[in-house]
């Protein structure tokens, strides 16, 4: 009986059916990779689009107005935590598939302890909103926006104390130079008031004025980058923490509740500022029966620019949750960089802004050291290695 004899063409079948499996799944990981880059890429733009619309609009609406025609921080403060509730809401409503009671139970009403951790970063949060406004108000666009790139520095600071993380040099050296373009922009904003105090007497009165803004926005800016490092970090490590229930470990809590609970707690000390501050809220320039000047209700001033700030304000901290969950804490500054442009452009057309040169160096300074944080340098610079932060891959938020 002759023998059978083995089919010819077996391996070759059973290569090309292992070739196209390896081809297949090569081709997922290059189209993971390309959506994962078009979600870096549009929460980016998102971003920009959302720092440069805030400060621009938030401008407009505090220069030029008279006191008594000016709302009150506190009520946009809070109003805007009202909007960032029920959007996370609602957003925690879709993730569950209609558990959101359940949800609330679970995380909040079980777990109280959990709950208040997030206190802290609500209580932070508030304050450097306050201030903000504060700081647009005495300063212009152009200079709120890179004075308050500093966060990018204090945040890398934090993290290291909080996250134990670990820079590079490269890393490192580009925050050195961020500080470097601060001071070039500040000190060039103090000589430039300087030089214009000296055409008179009256023109240095107003620019005693405009020094003292000015110095009291980068105190407002000081705070507010101080606020936002220790609240961004303590909320990045809430958020990415397992969590720890009866001995086991469970799930971390979503994102979206984590604001349901930081915007109640940002209510609820906004209510009691409101509280504190009834007799503080300044006056309407309107005289009651009794010839009394009439206190500013809740939401006096408020117009259709000032519920836009509102809807950016509440789209944009859930826009921050976002870029904290998917990227990094610190990555979120490159957005905020990037958008220094935009708004230093729009803001030359809109108020009639002027920039010096010493502005002009200081800005790119700490635009290109905020750019080259979180991305691979040149390869004629002795780019090409990827960073690392704490052994994982530092990825860059604009793809290649």
């Amino acid at each position: 009986m002759d023998r059978e004899a083995p089919p010819q063409n077996e391996e070759p079948i059973l290569n090309k059916t292992m070739g196209g499996e390896a081809k297949e799944v090569a081709a997922d990981a290059v189209g993971g990779s390309k959506k994962d880059q078009a979600f870096r890429l549009f929460l980016l733009f998102m971003m920009t689009a959302q720092n440069s619309s805030v400060v621009l609009v938030t401008r407009y609406t505090r220069v030029g107005v008279s006191d008594e025609a000016q709302y009150v921080i506190n009520d946009l403060v809070m109003i805007t935590e009202v909007g960032k509730l029920v959007l996370a809401a609602a957003l925690e409503y879709n993730v569950t598939n209609g558990g959101l009671l359940r949800s609330i139970k679970e995380n909040i009403f079980d777990r109280p302890l959990d709950f208040f951790r997030i206190l802290i970063p609500s209580l932070l949060y508030l304050v450097q909103n306050s201030v903000l406004y504060i700081a647009i108000s005495n300063l212009t666009a152009p200079m709120f926006q890179v004075t308050y790139q500093c966060k990018l520095l204090t945040t890398a600071i934090v993290s290291v104390v909080m996250l134990q993380r670990r820079y590079t040099m490269k890393q490192w050296t580009c925050l050195t130079i961020l500080g470097l373009g601060v001071a070039i922009v500040v000190l060039g904003a103090r000589e430039k008031g300087s030089s214009d105090g000296d055409a008179g007497s009256d023109e240095k009165e107003e620019d005693s004025a405009n020094a003292q803004n000015l110095f009291v926005g980068l105190m407002a800016v000081t705070v507010a980058c101080l606020c936002s490092a220790f609240a961004g970090v303590y909320f990045e490590k809430v958020l990415k923490r397992p969590t720890v229930d009866g001995g086991q470990a469970r799930a971390p809590v979503s994102m979206w509740m984590r604001n349901v609970q930081m915007a109640f707690f940002s209510i609820c000390i906004a209510l009691i500022n409101m509280y504190r501050e009834s007799g503080e809220r300044g006056v309407t320039g309107e005289m009651d029966g009794d010839n009394n000047p009439l206190v500013k209700p809740f939401l006096h001033g408020f117009t259709a620019w000032t519920w836009l700030i509102v809807a950016l304000q509440a789209a944009g901290g859930l826009l921050v949750a976002a870029v904290i969950k998917y990227a990094d804490n610190v990555l979120k500054g490159m957005a905020t960089g990037v958008s220094v442009a935009t708004g230093t452009f729009a803001s030359t057309f809109l108020f009639g802004t002027t920039l010096s040169v010493q502005f002009g160096v200081g800005a790119v300074m700490i635009l290109v050291s905020v750019y080259f944080f979180s991305n691979e340098l040149p390869a004629a610079c002795g780019g090409g290695k990827k960073a690392k932060m704490d052994g994982v891959e530092l990825k860059p938020m604009l793809p290649k």
